[in-house]
């Protein structure tokens, strides 16, 4: 028997692929570019952390100057500087308590905009939104009188309730979107099974909007630690903040270039680690919805 060969057709790379391919090369240098813009300011102020005050004081500044952890030593207070924890437990504390409650708020608020849908719905969606159009400034000086008048300035509480009022409008915007996900037969057969609301939201909605619910709380964790203006009114000595302790940096005798760039590094690294170990939560909670 004669084995009959079958013709092998290649076929030829059309004008449109190839366009495709220098597009796609094109945009992953744009990206790579923009991503070292973005960094390059990080990267120069976590090398500044780590020169002199000479040496990062210089005018254009050295590259090959000599590394050392004088900045970090006075930021921790050995040179007999003020210690940041309390004002670093006060962030923990603030960010952690602010973000607990604004899930167990914005969770029923999500729940009945989504699955639970009330009337007009859309109009309470933009009125939520429309209170992060007020500038913070506008109401800084009124919470300020108040919080005045009831004796509660320096206290980490009032942080608490202000940063938790702060972020509940946006974390229900983004968990309604999230849960809107959720499907309605599950919530019936629970609510047949004689399961009640909470727990339907704990048993129910909360494993299957996980990564919604990492991704919000994520975010809100993020604003409260990162808030400086209120920290900055509204705290003195007990209740001070990381970023407003970062403020106590710049004094009348100048600018410590080296210290204000280790204590920087330091305050972020809480959020930066936080970020890093539920990326795959937040990047799979922020794409809930995107495909239908």
């Amino acid at each position: 028997m004669t084995a009959v060969s079958t013709p092998v057709t290649i076929t030829p790379v059309t004008d449109a692929a190839r366009r495709a391919k220098r597009r796609g090369a094109a945009l992953g240098l744009l990206a790579w570019f923009v991503g070292i813009v973005f960094v390059l300011p990080v990267l120069w102020m976590l090398l500044t952390s780590f020169h002199s005050e000479a040496d990062a004081a210089t005018n254009p500044p050295s590259l090959t100057a000599s590394l050392t952890l004088d900045g970090y030593k006075e930021f921790f207070g050995s040179g007999g500087g003020a210690s940041p924890w309390p004002s670093l437990l006060n962030s923990l504390g603030t960010s952690l308590f602010s973000t607990c409650f604004v899930l167990l708020l914005a969770l029923p608020a999500a729940y009945a905009l989504s699955i639970r849908p009330v009337r007009k719905w859309t109009d309470v969606m933009f009125f939520f939104l429309s209170t992060k159009m007020l500038p913070v400034v506008a109401g800084l000086l009124p919470i300020f009188l108040f919080a005045k008048d009831i004796d509660f300035l320096d206290n980490v509480w009032l942080l608490v309730i202000l940063y938790t009022s702060m972020n509940l409008p946006i974390a229900v915007w983004m968990m309604q979107s999230f849960l809107a996900d959720v499907p309605v037969s599950i919530i019936e057969a629970a609510q047949m099974d004689g399961a009640r609301l909470p727990t339907i939201l704990w048993r129910v909605v909360a494993p299957i909007a996980g990564p919604g619910i990492a991704a919000t709380s994520l975010i809100c964790f993020i604003f409260s630690w990162n808030e400086m203006l209120f920290a900055q009114v509204l705290t003195g000595v007990v209740a001070q903040t990381a970023p407003a302790f970062l403020t106590t940096f710049v004094t009348s005798q100048g600018l410590f270039l080296a210290k204000v760039c280790a204590a920087s590094i330091v305050i972020s690294l809480p959020v930066l680690a936080a970020g890093f170990a539920a990326q795959d939560k937040l990047v799979q909670g922020l794409s809930l919805g995107a495909v239908k």
